[in-house]
């Protein structure tokens, strides 16, 4: 196989899917992230692709522009602005995969800009953290083409399951499951916060404990704070994305915005303080 990927968005999940993809026979890799216009930040993304043997690209469009499939990986607030700004670049032999945590409504919103230019565009919905798995994390696809690209991919280590030729179906599915993770991760947050200061941890774990046997608060907690406190910024987007949803859909998103602010305020009270 010979095959030329693209990466739009070098962070965690671009960053190990196109290490791992990079190291598959006859497979060629380039990246690009908007980082990289950052003097302060492009040194050490710069040698972390060169220690992933994949090459770096100095815009949108060179990254673009010999790649047969174009895949998406930034933060979901950067998720339109990213299709746009490859959009004039794309033509009718590429594929432009969007794996991005946005609504289904914003999958759409992408899937219009990329076929303006005539390429194919396939959604992409990962369904588990990529930490420890990479590209073996479940994955949900979408679109006319999803059939033959997943199993394209699939050939390469991936797993891949298509689900339908709607644009929609996947994100949908994936943001439902997110709205159950996140929302636990809130309510760690605050639970572990609150039980603390009042002085009743030991207490409270022991009546969770006694009402729910299978489960381990204690290390729950601590996996779910500390996630919220390393991802927090980025899932409170996909959560906005999640509410934004839930309002399309006839139903009552406020519940799923404030999970949104609880990751992001938990997040930034994280952040180490900034230089006077």
């Amino acid at each position: 196989m010979s095959l030329e990927i693209a990466f739009i968005g070098y962070g965690e999940v671009g960053q190990l899917f196109s290490h791992q993809l990079a190291a598959k026979p006859g497979v060629h890799v380039a990246v690009y992230d908007i980082l990289f216009d950052d003097p302060n930040r492009y040194p050490a993304l710069k040698q972390r692709a060169i220690n992933d043997k994949v090459r770096v690209a100095g815009s949108v469009a060179e990254v673009c522009a010999t790649a047969e499939i174009v895949i998406s990986a930034v933060t979901a607030d950067s998720t339109v602005t990213a299709a746009r700004q490859a959009a004039p670049h794309l033509t009718p032999r590429q594929t432009y995969i969007d794996l991005n945590s946005v609504s289904p409504a914003t999958k759409r919103v992408v899937a219009d800009q990329i076929r303006q230019g005539g390429a194919a565009f396939i959604e992409f919905a990962v369904m588990a953290p990529v930490s420890g798995v990479g590209i073996e994390v479940p994955i949900l696809s979408g679109g006319e083409k999803a059939g033959p690209i997943s199993a394209q991919l699939n050939e390469l280590g991936m797993r891949i399951t298509p689900v339908s030729p709607e644009i929609g179906t996947a994100s949908a599915t994936k943001l439902c499951r997110s709205i159950v993770i996140k929302g636990m991760e809130a309510l760690m947050v605050d639970f572990t916060l609150a039980s603390e200061k009042a002085g009743v941890m030991p207490a409270v774990l022991a009546s969770l404990k006694a009402s729910y046997p299978g489960m381990d608060w204690e290390n729950l907690a601590k996996v779910m704070m500390a996630r919220v406190a390393q991802h927090g910024l980025r899932r409170a987007a996909e959560m906005r994305e999640a509410s934004r949803m839930i309002t399309e859909l006839g139903l009552d998103g406020s519940l799923t915005a404030a999970i949104a602010g609880r990751h992001e305020s938990f997040a930034k009270s994280k952040l180490p303080p900034r230089a006077e």
